[in-house]
């Protein structure tokens, strides 16, 4: 039983939290005409803070519409100006970031700092795009061919859509829309419904910093609005963000209409320990990245991997301690290790999946199901699970739990412990601890996964690179952010030029043209 800490909610907040949450289409406040709603909740108390109007089909139309008159003017204003919006965007963004934060978690559940790190991490994202003008520079060849020249150039794709889940409110839509409004498209984004204010808050933002009315849209839906935006003939390219099985479904259906898709799905990140590692390093590390955020990460580390058995007795005796101790309370207590859970479905989720690996015979070092909150008893809070001698062929291990949940899987030596994340269906994220360079080097090389990290538990790259994984993790060829992400928002035109200095040839060329 914890003992709960009176919340601090900033003022701006405490005004914004029981208004409705409306949509933001075309530079204006919209309800839905279908009727539908969504309850969002306090996730602290339980209790229903708002509700979410839900989109029709047509609603999701007429938006889509708006985007694409919007588009024939966005997409001709140079890249320059678009890049002087994101500036002042960015700034807008630093300068209302402790509303934004306190906005977040008041929804998610996430503590304040963490709330802080989602925002800074989508305005990498945003910095990325402030370099627009340069990121978008095509190529040219002069004198290819007797006095023909060849260049190419990067144009807009026209109405794009981002589908962005609840775990990261505000760095995903960012990751999504700065890259896609910079390149000259418009956006309409869907957030999750279970928190959706932050991204109807920075849309407004956006706006302030100078964006035309259309250029982004914020629509509320459920599965109908997925597939009204997956079965628009005028929408151009889908990123989604979620869960593995609907990043297929968004996947098969957008491209069988000949949509851009990129659909990035669920994760089951290990981390490889050698026996050389700093043991306790690596106990902070995967404290942090197993617990941090109640574990609702796609690169959370879910998974421990020992190698030998001496090295994982002395692993699980110094985090058993460390879990016990879990200081789980309300998203504002500043000393809070994570707050609540995002909706009470999700946390049944995560205490059935604990149920399980008990009954599947992995040992439950630490048992967080009877935790509760003195004052907040209706809260979704979870107190924090270990399992050890979790084996790959238990349930629990082959599927994500997303939870506050650390298994710790045994491996005998480096091969057996390389052969696990290889081998797994999800391939998002995996860490490697040690000192050796040529095990590092080995592992990097060899391990069947898209995002490394050595001794960092969490490999996130910068926004300058790109994140993606690899199997069922992630549907599509191209990868989020970076030039990838340019790349997924734009076709390249190539143009192969001649100019005759004496008019027309004599006699037609019936051969295949050569630069010979």
């Amino acid at each position: 039983m914890g003992i709960a800490v009176s919340p601090q909610i900033h003022p701006h907040v405490a005004e914004f939290i029981d208004q409705p949450r409306k949509m933001l289409i075309n530079g204006r406040w919209v309800n839905a005409a279908s009727g539908k709603t969504f309850p969002t909740y306090n996730p602290a108390t339980g209790e229903v803070q708002a509700t979410v109007p839900l989109a029709s089909r047509a609603e999701m139309r007429s938006a889509v519409e708006i985007a694409a008159k919007a588009f024939r003017e966005w997409s001709s204003v140079n890249p320059q100006r678009r890049a002087r919006v994101m500036f002042k965007f960015k700034a807008l963004v630093e300068n209302n970031m402790d509303e934004l934060a306190h906005l977040l978690s008041s929804e998610h559940g996430k503590v304040i700092a963490d709330s802080r790190g989602d925002i800074q991490r989508g305005l990498e994202v945003i910095e990325f795009a402030c370099g627009i003008p340069h990121l978008m520079k095509g190529e040219y060849t002069e004198g290819a061919g007797p006095g023909i020249d060849i260049y190419s150039m990067r144009q807009p794709l026209g109405v794009v859509a981002g589908i962005t889940p609840f775990n990261f409110p505000a760095m995903i839509p960012m990751w999504m829309f700065g890259v896609a409004i910079a390149c000259g498209n418009t956006f309409i984004c869907k957030p999750s419904e279970k928190d959706p204010s932050v991204p109807v808050r920075l849309a407004e933002l956006f706006m302030e910093a100078g964006a035309p009315a259309g250029v982004l849209n914020v629509v509320h839906g459920d599965k109908e609005a997925v597939d009204a935006i997956l079965e628009d003939p005028d929408l151009q390219a889908v990123s989604f963000v979620g869960s593995s099985a609907v990043a297929e479904y968004v996947y098969s259906h957008g491209t069988a209409r000949g949509k851009r898709v990129q659909a990035m799905g669920s994760a089951k990140n290990h981390a490889i320990i050698m026996p050389d590692a700093d043991l306790d390093q690596v106990t902070n590390e995967l404290m942090g990245a197993g617990y941090g955020s109640a574990g609702e990460r796609c690169m959370a580390i879910s998974v421990a991997v020992p190698v030998t058995d001496k090295l994982a007795d002395a692993l699980v005796e110094r985090l058993k301690p460390r879990v016990e101790c879990l200081k789980v309370a309300p998203p504002t207590d500043p000393d809070a290790d994570y707050g609540p859970m995002v909706t009470a479905e999700h946390r049944k989720k995560v205490l059935s999946s604990i149920e399980l690996g008990v009954k599947e015979g992995a040992d439950l070092v630490v048992d967080g199901r009877g935790f509760s909150l003195q004052g907040y008893e209706n809260g979704f809070f979870l107190g924090g699970s270990l399992f050890d001698r979790v084996t790959p062929e238990m349930k629990t291990y082959q599927d994500e739990i997303f939870g506050p949940v650390l298994q710790v899987a045994r491996a005998p030596d480096f091969e057996a412990a390389l052969a696990l994340p290889s081998n797994h269906q999800y391939g998002n994220g995996v860490a490697i601890f040690t000192r050796d360079g040529d095990s590092a080097r080995e592992f990097a090389s060899k391990v069947k996964v898209g995002m490394i990290g050595i001794n960092i538990p969490i490999p996130v790259p910068l926004a300058y690179h790109t994140f993606g994984g690899w199997k069922r993790s992630a549907f599509g060829d191209v990868n989020q952010h970076g030039p990838e992400g340019v790349r997924f928002f734009t076709r390249i035109k190539t143009v192969t030029q001649r100019w005759p200095k004496g008019g027309l040839r004599e006699h037609p060329e019936f051969n295949i043209p050569t630069m010979i």
